[in-house]
Formats: structure tokens, sequence, C-alpha cells
């Protein structure tokens, strides 16, 4: 990229109302990092809270994000949106976490399978999909745990991806540069992912409808 390229990039994020609340904090304005820890909690919150189903573990991950936003306040250079940049620290804080998590789940499967003569997890999590196809319509508090159960069939990339979409609105450019992707790789993700959601849910809206159209 020219320099005269890199200046014009630059400006465009410059005009970022919380990439210049950043600039502040790069001077040590405590009230802009108060501004953007307001105006960013509740979004980090929600996202982490959607990838790992786990309340407290969201609030202690967006905690973290921003203790790394502030940690490195004097290095910040706005190269990209503040969102992007933020959701990147998040994106990667979330992939450690579900490693971590997925690690300690498989150890403990092992441990299982050696000690147990029972079910094995792959048999119960059959047995709790069966359970799970509609018989009748679902209410909206049961809906909104299917797709729940949905999303988590997704894979970590596949899950980030949507979710940067459907819940903060980011382009796909700007969802490429949270994950480190081309827009073409965020563009298959997304792709996949839909589709994926699609094949999890048609049999309950499938049933919704069929129930629907009996009311006729």
């Amino acid at each position: 990229m020219s320099s005269a390229t890199h200046q014009i990039d630059q400006n465009a994020w410059l005009r970022d109302p919380d990439v210049q609340r950043m600039l502040r904090v790069r001077d040590d304005d405590e009230a802009a990092f108060g501004e953007l820890v307001e105006a960013y909690q509740n979004r980090l919150i929600g996202i982490f809270t959607h990838v790992l189903h786990d309340s407290a573990a969201a609030e202690d991950l967006a905690q973290e994000a921003f203790l790394r936003v502030y940690r490195a306040r004097h290095r910040y250079q706005p190269t990209a949106k503040f969102a992007t940049w933020l959701f990147r620290i998040a994106n990667n804080l979330a992939t450690n976490r579900q490693r971590s998590v997925s690690r300690r789940k498989e150890v403990s499967l092992r441990g299982a399978d050696s000690d147990s003569q029972g079910p094995r997890p792959e048999e119960n999590l059959a047995a709790e999909k069966s359970a799970l196809m509609p018989t009748r319509q679902l209410d909206k508090e049961e809906m909104r745990e299917v797709v729940r159960q949905s999303l988590d069939t997704l894979n970590e990339r596949q899950r980030m991806a949507l979710l940067l979409n459907k819940f903060e609105h980011m382009s796909y450019s700007d969802i490429a540069a949270s994950m480190d992707l081309s827009v073409q790789a965020v563009k298959s993700l997304l792709t996949r992912a839909r589709e994926n959601l699609r094949l999890q849910l048609e049999p309950y809206l499938t049933g919704s409808c069929d129930q629907d159209s009996k009311k006729k």
C-alpha cells in the first residue's frame, strides 16, 4: 500500500467517533475509556454469552477484552474502525477460551468412557436430538432455545462470523478484519453457517407451519 493510500485509509478511520475516543484513551483520558466501556460492554457480553453459554465467563472475558484495550492504549494506531479492532480482540479471547474448554471436555470424556459402561456421550446426544423433534408448535422461549442449540452445531468460526454479522451488523470486510480472514473466506463461512442453520431449523419451522395450516 502506498503512503498516500495509507493516509487516505487512516483519515477514513479517524472519522469513526470511537476511534477518536480511543485516541483520547491513548493520551490517558480516563473519561474516554469509560465511554468506550459503556458503549461496548453489553455488546461484548452478548457475543461472549452466545459463544460460551456462561454469563459469568462472558462478563469475565468482556473485562479481559477491555483490560487488553487499556494495556495496549499507548501502542494504538487507527488502522480500522474501533469496533473492528475490539472484536478482533474478542474473537481471539473467545477462541482461546473455547479451545481450553474443549480440551478439558476431551479429557473428561475420555475418563468417562473408560470408567462407565453406560451410554456414550454421542448416544446421549442422538437421543436428545430425537426428543427435540417437534410434535407441536413451539412457543417463543422454546424456539429461542432451539435456535441457541442450532447455533451450537456451527463450528467456532462460522458461529462468530454469523454473530458479528447479525448482532453487530458488521460488513464482510469488517468481519474479515476482526477474524483475520479474507472477505471471500467470510462470505463462504456465512454461506455455510446459514445453510447449516437452515438444515437444523427446518424440521421445527416445518412443524410450526403444519400446525398453523391445521388451524385454518
